[in-house]
């Protein structure tokens, strides 16, 4: 706890400056855990508590004398499950960091964080840090696209009639642009993103391409996704998404022949639905589908969840989620943005199971 506090207070320190100059200075975060059941359909079936995506942030903004304005982020996940050895609650940026500059060109900014095709899935995102997240099953195996890539240099444009465009260059994916191995110069490492954005009225609609490089971290791929939500009423939110992947066949090299069905092409799909029972009370749910080019290689994610709000800033829930996989799938619907997130070296095996997942969870966004 010595060592979480002593970060805290180094980056307050760092933050003083801007606070004697700058126009808006916000220290921000959110405290978000869980309480989980996770039964893998075979032997494991543990509870245990969980951190989600916990954070504590620094956000500055000023005014500038030619009209444009300076913005910075530094934001670290705090883990709250754990306790001070858990390197991950004390070590700052290892979430959104940046800083830029906005004005009536748009915004451009430097740094770490989302890429616009992490971002596009906004529009669905109902169980986004919880048990049934989306990207239990869009990021599985090799296929990692919801990055928050280094290094990265990106521009958004201005809205125009509802619509925008972001592009992203994530330079390479080290400290230096050297071989981690060779320490040669690695000119193959960087990702290209596009993104291309559209909201008015209860439509919003976001799609995005990304493609990596040979030498940038887990080799060659691409892959493109839409994901949008219609607001029928103003009590029901209706969503779809879709998703393609890619590896280059390189990226299977060294693979049992099991792996390699695994991380053929896949297209994600399917729908999600939020409904408001009152002002504070709302359910939600969502299916989606993997389909794999191989044999026996598809899943299916299923969630339901009823979330009630006893403030602004306070939530309560609990979500259900379970994935049903075919002979040769193993995905489980816990293992993304969570500190609890047991894999076969704790016993779990979803080969060929329906896991599920039960969570009672608290946030505090602050």
């Amino acid at each position: 706890m010595k060592k979480t506090l002593c970060a805290v207070a180094i980056g307050a320190t760092f933050m003083t400056p801007l606070l004697a100059s700058a126009a808006d200075v916000k220290v921000y975060g959110r405290a978000h855990v869980s309480l989980d059941y996770l039964n893998d359909g075979k032997d494991y079936k543990e509870v245990a508590l969980s951190s989600n995506s916990s954070r504590l942030g620094f956000k500055a903004d000023q005014k500038l004398a030619n009209g444009m304005t300076a913005f910075a982020q530094i934001e670290s996940q705090i883990n709250f499950s754990s306790g001070s050895e858990d390197k991950e609650s004390i070590d700052f940026s290892t979430r959104d960091t940046f800083v830029g500059l906005k004005g009536d060109f748009g915004q451009v900014k430097v740094g770490r964080f989302d890429s616009p095709f992490k971002a596009a899935r906004g529009p669905i995102n109902y169980f986004g840090d919880m048990v049934g997240d989306l990207r239990t099953i869009t990021r599985a195996y090799n296929h990692r696209f919801d990055e928050r890539n280094p290094n990265t240099i990106e521009y958004q444009s201005p809205t125009y009639q509802g619509f925008n465009v972001v592009g992203a260059l994530s330079l390479h994916n080290s400290t230096m642009i050297y071989d981690d191995e060779t320490k040669a110069p690695n000119k193959k490492s960087k990702s290209y993103d596009l993104g291309v954005n559209y909201k008015n009225g209860p439509l919003s609609v976001s799609s995005a391409y990304e493609y990596f490089q040979e030498k940038a971290s887990r080799g060659e791929r691409d892959g493109f996704r839409l994901a949008g939500s219609y607001k029928v009423t103003p009590e029901l939110n209706l969503a779809g998404f879709y998703q393609y992947t890619s590896l280059d066949k390189d990226n299977l090299n060294g693979l049992s022949a099991k792996d390699k069905m695994r991380n053929a092409d896949a297209n994600v799909y399917g729908i999600g639905a939020e409904y408001k029972l009152t002002e504070k009370t709302s359910v939600r749910g969502q299916v989606f589908y993997r389909d794999v080019d191989a044999d026996k290689m598809n899943s299916t994610l299923l969630a339901v969840g009823v979330e009630h709000k006893l403030d602004p800033a306070v939530r309560v829930y609990a979500n259900l989620a379970s994935m049903i996989n075919d002979k040769n799938a193993n995905l489980t619907p816990w293992n993304q943005a969570r500190s609890n997130v047991p894999g076969s070296d704790q016993g779990v095996n979803a080969l060929d199971q329906s896991p599920l997942a039960l969570s009672l969870g608290l946030r505090y966004d602050f």
